[in-house]
């Protein structure tokens, strides 16, 4: 899912961009088709759950077994460390907006599933490891969600959680089913050739539903969202002492790990990138009307892209550096 480079970085951005101006616009022109668009985004929402939960390699798990030291690793960091860090700093900055510290420790606390892989080919990481990680971190992240949004809630926003259980079966863990099934089942059918053009198409497509997504948010919602366009810029702070954390904190890792590059490569991609769209889909279906806390998670994805980018020039550069072979020797 979105891992091919020409679909990452500034595109993406701005097809998000595009999303929030175009939903904003019809919601504020014409009411009444921003309340069509609303009333249809469960369709977009199924359509944006299928294709992510489609395009994951289940297969690949079998890779992670000769890897359980740094699979080991990346699990304490993503689910242990990162959610701590990711929550104080949303606490922090938002404490006095408690729907958006919502939003923006939700988008924190999950590791991403699709564009990492890109990003980690791109920066020249350990990508076999990477696409035999992201399953693996789709299921924790979803299992865990439960747990960590009755944590983060602090009684802020309504929560059962039966509710959310039986919402995550539902929407996710029965169609992850489906999906795996479907799967291996056109792959067989199919060819490796014919199903990777398939799932490139797929790659394609993604983008563009969550871009539809965003705007039928804004759409619907638009007259709640202005009325705290000035939480924007706080927001878009937390967001980049975030992600300048977790670079740190990589890095601590994996100097402390003794990583060699490519794993170093991968882990620091895995902590900054969130996996915003699935984060969103799960959001909007277990927290319905919350608009201020889904458009935390999309206004968290408009940073993140540039500064992957800017991650994998930083990571480069250390690989080309004289003092990295001593520094992970």
């Amino acid at each position: 899912m979105l891992k091919r480079p020409g679909y990452l970085g500034a595109g993406t951005t701005c097809l998000l961009l595009g999303g929030m101006a175009a939903g904003a616009a019809i919601g504020h022109a014409l009411p009444a088709g921003g309340q069509w668009l609303g009333e249809r985004m469960d369709a977009t929402l199924l359509l944006l759950v299928v294709l992510l939960l489609f395009g994951v390699r289940f297969g690949a798990i079998v890779k992670a077994l000769g890897h359980v030291r740094f699979i080991g690793i990346v699990l304490a960091v993503n689910f242990v460390l990162i959610p701590a860090v990711g929550y104080a700093i949303a606490a922090a900055f938002l404490n006095a907006h408690p729907l958006f510290m919502v939003g923006l420790a939700i988008y924190f606390m999950s590791p991403c599933t699709d564009w990492v892989l890109g990003f980690t080919r791109l920066a020249d990481g350990n990508v076999a490891l990477g696409a035999a990680l992201i399953p693996i971190n789709m299921l924790v992240q979803l299992l865990l969600y439960p747990l960590y949004l009755s944590l983060f809630t602090r009684h802020l926003v309504p929560v059962e959680g039966t509710l959310i259980a039986g919402t995550l079966l539902q929407w996710f863990l029965l169609p992850l089913a489906v999906a795996v099934i479907a799967h291996f089942m056109l792959r067989l059918s199919l060819g490796d050739a014919r199903f990777g053009r398939l799932l490139a198409w797929i790659d394609r497509l993604t983008p563009w539903v969550v871009a539809l997504l965003v705007a039928q948010i804004f759409a619907d919602n638009i007259a709640v969202i202005l009325e705290h366009g000035a939480v924007f810029g706080r927001v878009l702070a937390a967001v980049f002492v975030f992600f300048l954390a977790t670079f740190l904190l990589g890095e601590w890792v994996s100097r402390g790990a003794r990583l060699a590059y490519p794993e170093h490569a991968l882990l620091t991609m895995t902590t900054a990138a969130r996996n915003a769209p699935l984060m969103l889909a799960v959001t909007m279906t277990a927290l319905p009307g919350q608009p201020l806390i889904h458009a935390a998670i999309v206004i968290g994805m408009l940073l993140e892209f540039p500064h992957l980018t800017l991650l994998r020039h930083l990571l480069l550069h250390s690989k080309r550096s004289p003092a990295h072979g001593r520094l992970h020797s």
